[in-house]
């Protein structure tokens, strides 16, 4: 019950936020392909960037681990597909799973700093599965303001209520060309890098997006 009621208060909040596109070029260019993605972001900024790409049938991975139990009913209940695992727990099984997603067509959502940490440190896994699935993948970071921050590992993002959400996305990257899983990798990061100084507020000003 306690979950449930929690999951409707998220939803309740994520209704009132303001939501900013900077660079929605990315996004539209991968959706115009017809091909499966990964869509990848930090642990942090996992509440919005689930709340703007609901009903979209993205398969998400997500941990087995206590926490990850209420994660997967919010994400159910925005429409996404569960695949359960992780890098401490059940992850072959996740692996073998958003392999499969990719390969028949289904989008699928990592955050390969997740579920322990550390921050902004990415394990291979969504890389090999997007490589394995001959995916594009789709970076993306998420800044608010007001918001509040979680005192955990990652920092969790959590945007108040109104709160202008600024979504950045960085350049899709093919794994089918990039066959290297360090490789693709080496490029998302640095795209991520790059979306995160694009969401970034500066003396409040936004940051060109060109």
């Amino acid at each position: 019950m306690l979950s449930r009621l929690a999951g409707l208060a998220a939803r309740q909040l994520a209704r009132s936020w303001r939501m900013e596109i900077v660079q929605p070029e990315h996004p539209a260019a991968v959706v115009a392909t017809g091909r499966p993605f990964v869509l990848l972001c930090w642990h942090e900024c996992l509440l919005p960037v689930m709340w703007q790409h609901r009903e979209q049938g993205i398969a998400a991975v997500i941990s087995q681990a206590r926490d990850g139990e209420y994660l997967a009913r919010f994400a159910d209940s925005l429409g996404y597909r569960l695949i359960r695992g992780s890098s401490t727990r059940g992850g072959r099984r996740a692996l073998a799973g958003a392999i499969r997603a990719l390969r028949g067509g289904t989008s699928v959502g990592f955050t390969p700093d997740g579920p322990r940490g550390p921050r902004r440190v990415a394990k291979p896994g969504a890389f090999v599965a997007a490589v394995r699935g001959a995916a594009l993948v789709l970076p993306v970071h998420v800044e608010a303001r007001p918001a509040w921050r979680a005192g955990s590992w990652d920092r969790f993002l959590l945007p108040g209520p109104w709160a202008r959400v600024r979504l950045a996305y960085g350049s899709p990257v093919d794994a089918a060309v990039h066959a290297d899983p360090e490789d693709v990798a080496v490029r998302v990061v640095r795209e991520l890098d790059d979306a995160m100084r694009r969401a970034a507020w500066h003396d409040g000003a936004a940051i060109p997006t060109d």
